[in-house]
C-alpha cells in the first residue's frame, strides 16, 4: 500500500497531489517520522491531523492563504492549522496580536478561543510550510522533507485558482512569494505576528480589510473573520 492509500486527504487535494507521495523525498520523510515515532519521541499534531489544513479547506475553495512556518510544538496545541489551536487551549502570543490586528482593522470583538476552523471552512488555507514538529523542539522537521510538498501546494493554488489572496507574514512566508503568480493574485506582505516583531508593521498592515475588498471586486464573497 503506497502512502497516498493511507493518507486519509480530501479528494481534490488527493487527486492533485497524488504524484508527490510517489516521489523519492516523500518516501523518506514517511520513514523519517516512523523512525522519530519509534524512538518515542514525540510529534505535533497527531497524524490524524497532519493534513487538516487540506481536508477542511478543498483547493476548489480555497480563496485566501496565511503560511505559517511549522506547527505549535506543545502539548495539545497543533491541530493541523497555521496559528490556529483547538479549544481550550491558551491562545499563542501570535494568534493575539492577529486579534489585536483584526480588532483595530475591522473592529472585530476579540474571541477567547484560538480556534481558527471557521476560517479554513470559509476557503481560508491555513498552511505551514512543514506540517510536523517535535515536541518542544522548534523547526525541528524544517529540513524533513515537507518543503517540497507545500511549494507544490502553493503552486497549485497559484496555477489552478484565480484571485486567491496570499497573506505573507514574515521571512520564511515571504520566501514563497517567487512559489506565487502575482499578476493572477493579490499578495500581501508583512513582518510576522509574533511579539518580537508584530509592532514593527504587523499591527497597522490593514491586510484582513483589503483581502475581503479584494475579494469583493473580484466577485467573491468575503470571509467572516470573527471566529
Amino acid at each position: 500500500m503506497s502512502i497516498a492509500d493511507k493518507v486519509k486527504l480530501e479528494a481534490s487535494w488527493k487527486n492533485v497531489l497524488i504524484d508527490e507521495f510517489k516521489q523519492p523525498y516523500m518516501q523518506q520523510l514517511s520513514q523519517f517520522l516512523r523512525d522519530e515515532l519509534a524512538q518515542g519521541k514525540l510529534i505535533y499534531p497527531a497524524g490524524s491531523l497532519i493534513f487538516n489544513a487540506l481536508n477542511l479547506t478543498p483547493l476548489q475553495k480555497v480563496k485566501v492563504v496565511i503560511l505559517g512556518q511549522d506547527p505549535y510544538h506543545g502539548p495539545n496545541q497543533a491541530h493541523g492549522l497555521s496559528f490556529s489551536v483547538p479549544n481550550g487551549v491558551d491562545i499563542p502570543p501570535s494568534l493575539v496580536n492577529i486579534y489585536k490586528e483584526l480588532k483595530r482593522d475591522l473592529n472585530i470583538d476579540i474571541p477567547q478561543h484560538g480556534n481558527l476552523e471557521a476560517w479554513a471552512k470559509q476557503g481560508v488555507l491555513l498552511l505551514n510550510t512543514s506540517l510536523t514538529v517535535e515536541h518542544k523542539q522548534a523547526g525541528s522537521h524544517a529540513n524533513a522533507g515537507w518543503q517540497p510538498f507545500t511549494d507544490k501546494i502553493i503552486e497549485i493554488v497559484s496555477q489552478q485558482q484565480a484571485h486567491v489572496v496570499f497573506l505573507l507574514w514574515g521571512a520564511h512566508a515571504r520566501s514563497k512569494k517567487s512559489l506565487i503568480d502575482g499578476k493572477k493574485h493579490l499578495i500581501l506582505e508583512s513582518v510576522h505576528p509574533s511579539p518580537l516583531s508584530a509592532y514593527r508593521g504587523f499591527i497597522g498592515c490593514g491586510h484582513f480589510s483589503h483581502c475581503n475588498k479584494f475579494l469583493a471586486q473580484q466577485g467573491l464573497s468575503t470571509i467572516e473573520w470573527q471566529v
